[in-house]
């Protein structure tokens, strides 16, 4: 039998597991001496980037409903540390810097966490579908990615309404596990973040309209069954093009999925036999 980590063996311990990876980002911040963004404008900048919306109540397989109502909490009281703010050049956007620690004194609610491919709840849960709304507005800007994690190898719930592609999604967790964008270009971006009720909102604005346009498509997505074991498959690409005319001058590879998938699958699914 294999013997547990230490973060493994109780509550207990993962919690103090989990305060040394804290204290060690906090010490790591200070060292390095990041300059981070924290200067939020009310008035927007004139360029608009891109914008998108995100449905916040999404039925989940079989989660409680309750923790998605939870979750338009946590996340109506999270987009009040971010609207607004101005990324200018040579600063780091850090989620955690500016949200901070979510605890029930602050008004958070329990709503649903993901861990080592498996569901559960925890105070501030849901908050990675700020992050992910983040990034996907992120990856179609000349903006660059420093910190992204993966909900790695797992396909958690059957789609509902996907309107970006699988596996550009984000894990964080306070505050080792970040999502963070630096600013190494001569423009001054500015993110403006809201709920409406209904929708998680967002826009990315700018000072100068951006020399080029980004596509981020999916390709090769296909089930496969290998060992009695459904996985999703599939590539993420990113097209870069040139505004001006019109041309792709790139497209990289930005993700490659083999995740695996955690529900029944449905009668209906094609799977691939390997």
């Amino acid at each position: 039998m294999k013997r547990k980590s230490f973060y493994e063996i109780s509550p207990l311990t993962y919690r103090i597991s989990m305060e040394k990876e804290i204290m060690k980002r906090r010490i790591k911040d200070f060292v390095h001496h990041t300059r981070f963004a924290k200067q939020r404008d009310e008035s927007s900048l004139p360029i608009l980037i891109y914008r998108h919306n995100s449905l916040i109540r999404r039925r989940l397989g079989n989660v409680d409903m309750q923790l998605q109502e939870n979750k338009a909490t946590n996340l109506a009281l999270a987009v009040t540390h971010i609207d607004g703010l101005i990324i200018r050049p040579g600063e780091t956007f850090s989620l955690w810097k500016l949200v901070g620690r979510t605890t029930k004194r602050k008004g958070y609610k329990d709503g649903l966490t993901i861990s080592r491919g498996k569901t559960s709840k925890g105070i501030g849960g849901g908050l990675c579908q700020l992050s992910n709304l983040i990034h996907w507005m992120i990856l179609h800007s000349d903006l660059t990615i420093t910190e992204h994690h993966h909900h790695d190898g797992f396909d958690l719930f059957p789609d509902f309404g996907r309107q970006i592609p699988f596996g550009t999604g984000t894990s964080i967790s306070y505050n080792y596990l970040d999502y963070r964008v630096t600013n190494n270009t001569n423009n001054t971006y500015q993110l403006r973040i809201f709920v409406d009720g209904e929708y998680l909102c967002g826009e990315l604005r700018a000072n100068e309209h951006q020399l080029h346009t980004f596509h981020i498509h999916a390709e090769d997505e296909f089930f496969s069954r290998e060992d009695g074991v459904v996985y999703r498959n599939g590539k993420v690409y990113r097209d870069t093009i040139n505004c001006a005319t019109g041309d792709c001058i790139d497209s990289s590879l930005i993700r490659t999925n083999h995740a695996k998938v955690m529900y029944d699958c449905p009668s209906t699914m094609v799977i691939i036999e390997k």
